[in-house]
């Protein structure tokens, strides 16, 4: 197991920063603001061939009167009851407050190794604002400065002394990475706190709770997944706060680096323009898609005909994702939550999947016996062959002696050709149309011997 150390503090005081220059990363938002952070952050960092898993956490203040703060110090607390190491940020410039001396009360009853580090210290003529922090009763303070780098490399390695050297890992599946987005109120962290079984998220009624994505780690039987919870994502128009713009690019970051999209929608309140938008992010950024209609225990279905009405529109809102699976849960009530990793990993299974040319060129030819291509501008389009290039989706390419002369519904037919032919029915398929290179094939150019065969036989 990896060693895991929690970076704690009061508001504003540098943890974000501070967490995405250890993991080398970008992954919590940063800004002056104090109270961006609110849930918990995860990410695995390395230090002299040690790895850990980095705590990110939110700002802990008594008596702060932010309606998120009792949540945030729950968070807070969690974070120290499960790490190895502590980590408390002090503010080298604000200096000490009555916050810091309730923190460092509460650490000293935790029987775990604690790091005291002043942040805000920029270089060796700064380090006089230590001072001030002796007085706390900290015999060992370490100066910092997160946003430059300045004594970080000091401080790691006495934060890593005592870990383990991690030994190669052994080949384990491939690690599904499972982003839920949706519009704002949507019901996301509740679902992610449903599947995990814990309150691992904030839920809150108040809209735009969750800022950064989230990223979770957890296993499922022999499968490792990755839930990144995301912020809700609502239309241009009503975005005007900077921090919510940084939330929704990162939302949208996230689907860049997924494999399956879950897409949460709000079932009682029916499905809306903005939910068909955040569906078309997933498609443009090539994922895998499964729509999941929450609140499903508030919706009237006394007919019986509910889901049959909600997949109608959707098919018809939202033709470019007629492939996504659709899925009634309810994460209040855990209904159809665990059938949801069935589902997600037909998708991955198909999202990855490898054909090979021969099979893919057998299947294009029957397809093209099938329906003849049609004529541009006199002459007749003509395929030579096709392979494919990638997965995750899959992605294809074939050769054709006018690309920009095929119909878009031609291409269309061929990508349903291939669905039906290889059972890729719920992931993304994507064909690209190139011209050959050469007018004559390798094998016949004008050095070969064939080709001067040819020739000659031609003249007899």
């Amino acid at each position: 197991m990896k060693p895991i150390v929690a970076i704690v503090g009061r508001p504003n005081v540098g943890k974000s920063t501070l967490f995405n220059r250890i993991t080398r990363s970008r992954d919590a938002i940063v800004d002056d603001l104090p109270g961006v952070t609110r849930d918990r952050n995860f990410r695995d960092a390395r230090w002299n061939d040690k790895i850990f898993t980095l705590v990110d956490t939110g700002g802990f203040a008594e008596g702060d009167d932010d309606a998120f703060a009792p949540h945030i110090r729950q968070q807070v607390a969690q974070a120290i009851g499960d790490a190895d190491s502590i980590i408390l940020i002090l503010d080298g410039k604000g200096g000490s407050s009555p916050f810091d001396a309730d923190l460092i009360h509460t650490l000293r009853t935790v029987d775990k190794p604690v790091f005291y580090v002043v942040n805000k210290i920029d270089g060796e003529g700064q380090e006089k604002a230590l001072f001030d922090f002796y007085t706390l009763g900290i015999d060992t303070l370490f100066p910092v400065s997160a946003e430059h780098g300045y004594g970080v490399a000091d401080f790691l390695d006495e934060l890593t002394a005592g870990f383990p050297e991690m030994a190669a890992e052994e080949n384990r599946p491939d690690v599904i990475r499972i982003a839920v987005v949706g519009k704002p109120n949507a019901g996301k962290s509740s679902l992610i706190n449903a599947i995990l079984g814990e309150e691992r998220l904030m839920v809150s009624d108040v809209a735009g709770t969750t800022r950064d994505a989230i990223d979770t780690a957890f296993t499922r039987g022999e499968q490792s997944y990755v839930l990144v919870d995301t912020a809700g994502i609502r239309r241009k128009g009503k975005v005007s706060l900077r921090l919510e713009k940084f939330s929704i690019i990162k939302a949208l970051r996230s689907l860049e680096r997924c494999d399956v999209a879950l897409i949460v929608i709000d079932a009682e309140q029916g499905i809306s323009e903005q939910d068909v938008r955040v569906a078309g992010y997933a498609h443009d950024r090539g994922c895998g898609a499964i729509f999941l209609l929450n609140k499903w225990d508030l919706v009237d279905n006394r007919d019986g005909k509910a889901l049959k009405r909600f997949t109608e529109k959707l098919r018809m809102d939202a033709k470019f994702l007629n492939f996504a699976p659709v899925m009634t849960v309810s994460a209040k009530t855990g209904q159809r939550i665990q059938r949801i990793f069935s589902i997600v990993y037909e998708v991955y299974v198909q999202y990855s999947t490898r054909i090979t040319t021969g099979q893919l060129n057998k299947a294009m030819d029957q397809a093209l016996i099938r329906t003849q291509p049609p004529l541009h501008k006199g002459t007749r389009l003509k395929f030579y062959y096709a392979t494919q290039v990638s997965t995750r989706p899959p992605t294809f390419v074939s050769f054709v002696n006018f690309p920009d002369g095929v119909h878009f519904s031609y291409q269309r037919y061929l990508v349903n050709q291939i669905r039906g032919a290889f059972s890729l029915n719920k992931t993304p398929v994507r064909l690209l149309l190139r011209p050959r290179t050469g007018k004559n094939p390798a094998f016949l150019n004008k050095k070969s011997k064939l080709f001067k065969r040819r020739k000659r036989s031609t003249r007899r």
